[in-house]
């Protein structure tokens, strides 16, 4: 039996795969940075042979090129791919040889054009694995509107992945374990279930992608109420298919502590400053004009869905010790033009007695008491189908995806009290709000997970009250 090993990365809800068959070893959709998989084989005493690509990833870069280079393994596409770097193009059907194992490219299109599944057999030439990129997730498939071209639409790319799924996977045996690129969080689909992975059987039992529908019904939910991709996206598909700068010299150069003279002299219109400390610290005292990116959530994901130009200028505020991690997870998602971070972070700016802000919070117990007497202002900024299944009853939906483009102005004047669902995403859209101009916000600590424990009003019975 070939060894696998799912390498999970849940800032990114990312899934990589290490693969190993008598010496002979291959990664699934690696993440940018690749010594972790370099370690992996070292320590189990194989060479990787392969890197296999289920389709040009649109929410990170991958690691592919980089871990190319370093071992001299030679990165695989599917049918209908089309790089600058080196690559082999495999044919639907052709199978690869990995120690004692093959493993069968399966050309699946949908999610986009070129998206493929690598079926795992086993020694006896059974097969026992699929890995299966954004064509199919744990309770969810891949979104069919990132390949769109002028003859092409979303609905005929959701038509290609019905097709996809009922003629190369759905016919395999209820046995063989799913394992996706993506779980729970990622942008890449609709509703993915925080599983990581599962047997076959589970999702055509589970799934709704995999029920008995037809190809006209199947397409209609796939394509309603979907939310528009985030604008880096296209970017970062760019990138995985043209190749990129060596992750490793670009950390050099990112990992750069600047005086506080030196850091007030790069931050002009065009450079954003970050905050990436921690939900706690960040309210109590913060730099005027800076954004909460707490490293401890979907930090990397929510800058680039947020500013969306990966080539923008960025200067970070980062706990002594923590440099490199905030400047490799900016890597992963394309942001390479880290300009550097403040010497001493936060505690600099502060003892040089310049000016602090801070952010009024209250409980789920406080805002369920304040909102008895009075019809409040309050704005719920998690994603579209989260407030559909359930929201504080006079709670306006104004999604923190689209807030640097579209703020509520009519809030403007108001003391307006902000959630999502567990406080890190309310944090986020206070200091959008606050940066552009927003005098009196609050924010809701413990959110939506803390509220439906109080007697709140709320749209469903999951609340109480």
């Amino acid at each position: 039996m070939p060894y696998i090993e799912q390498m999970y990365t849940s800032c990114l809800a990312e899934a990589a795969y290490y693969v190993e068959s008598n010496g002979e070893a291959l990664i699934v959709d690696p993440m940018r940075e690749t010594q972790s998989y370099i370690d992996k084989a070292k320590e189990r005493g194989a060479v990787i042979k392969y890197v296999l690509e289920t389709h040009f990833h649109a929410d990170f870069v991958s690691g592919h090129v980089d871990l190319a280079n370093k071992t001299g393994a030679e990165i695989i596409y599917g049918p209908g791919a089309e790089t600058s770097y080196s690559s082999k193009i495999a044919k639907d059907g052709e199978v690869i040889k990995l120690g004692d194992i093959e493993i069968k490219v399966l050309h699946t299109p949908g999610h986009t054009l070129e998206s493929s599944c690598y079926l795992v057999h086993d020694t006896n030439k059974e097969p026992i694995a699929i890995f299966t990129g954004d064509t199919l997730f744990i309770g969810d498939v891949g979104r069919p509107d990132l390949a769109i071209k002028s003859d092409l639409t979303k609905e005929d790319l959701a038509g290609m992945l019905y097709d996809s799924l009922r003629l190369k996977i759905m016919t395999l045996p209820d046995t063989v374990i799913v394992y996706p690129a993506h779980g729970a969080g990622s942008a890449c689909g609709k509703n993915m279930s925080s599983e990581t992975f599962d047997t076959l059987g589970n999702q055509k039992k589970f799934n709704y992608a995999l029920q008995d529908i037809s190809k006209p019904e199947f397409v209609k939910e796939l394509t309603e109420g979907i939310m528009p991709a985030p604008q880096y996206f296209a970017a970062n598909a760019l990138l995985n298919k043209k190749g990129y700068s060596n992750l490793d010299e670009l950390v050099l150069k990112s990992q750069r502590a600047l005086s506080l003279q030196d850091f007030q002299t790069a931050w002009d219109s065009d450079t954003v400053v970050l905050d990436t400390r921690s939900i706690g610290d960040f309210p109590k005292g913060y730099i005027p004009g800076s954004m909460f990116a707490g490293l401890d959530g979907m930090y990397a994901s929510w800058v680039a869905t947020l500013l969306g130009d990966l080539s923008m200028p960025l200067l970070l505020i980062v706990d002594p010790g923590r440099e490199k991690e905030a400047v490799v997870r900016l890597a992963r998602v394309g942001f390479d033009n880290v300009v550097g971070y403040l010497e001493g972070g936060f505690a600099t700016w502060e003892e040089a007695e310049l000016d602090v802000y801070s952010f009024e919070e209250v409980t789920a117990d406080e805002l369920a008491e304040l909102n008895k007497d009075k019809d409040l202002s309050i704005v719920d900024v998690r994603k579209p189908g989260e407030y559909d299944q359930s929201h504080v009853c006079n709670a306006e939906a104004f999604p923190l995806d689209n807030l640097m483009s579209t703020k509520p102005s009519h809030l403007q004047e108001l003391k307006t009290y902000v959630y999502c669902k567990g406080g890190y995403r309310s944090l986020i859209a206070s200091s959008i709000l606050a940066k552009a101009g927003y005098k009196d916000i609050v924010n809701v600590k413990g959110g939506f997970d803390a509220l439906k424990k109080t007697k709140i009003s709320c749209t469903t019975p999951l609340c109480n009250g």
